[in-house]
């Protein structure tokens, strides 16, 4: 079983910046997608960021590319996303989330696969 844990959300004004970070723990490895998914009041699921084993592995959603990025501690099993230059409509509950995978270059595509989910964290930012 694989246990996630995120932490760091809060309060912001627009233009600022938060830091989430998400523990992982159980039967996790190196060969696992992670990746931060948000949900808005009213709105679907959407995914935010994935990665694979290294850096050169993220991609982002075109809404957050360029402000935000996804990093991860193999070593330490833990996630972290830094979001900078946040606007009203980054307000959402954010999800760490992670799945079983062999292959480079599929964490983006699997975002319907994820299925291991932390608790998620709320981040609200007001204007």
């Amino acid at each position: 079983q694989v246990r996630l844990v995120e932490s760091g959300g809060g309060s912001v004004q627009a233009g600022g910046s938060l830091r989430l970070s998400c523990a992982a723990s159980g039967d996790i490895s190196s060969r696992f997608c992670l990746g931060w998914f948000r949900q808005a009041p009213g709105k679907e699921r959407e995914g935010v960021a994935t990665i694979y084993t290294h850096p050169g592995s993220a991609v982002y959603a075109d809404s957050v590319m360029g402000r935000f990025t996804i990093s991860r501690d193999n070593a330490k099993n833990t996630l972290v996303l830094q979001m900078n230059s946040l606007n009203i409509e980054d307000t959402a509950m954010y999800y760490c989330a992670a799945v079983k995978n062999y292959l480079p270059g599929q964490c983006w595509a699997l975002r319907p696969e994820y299925n291991y989910w932390g608790q998620g964290t709320q981040v609200t930012v007001s204007s």
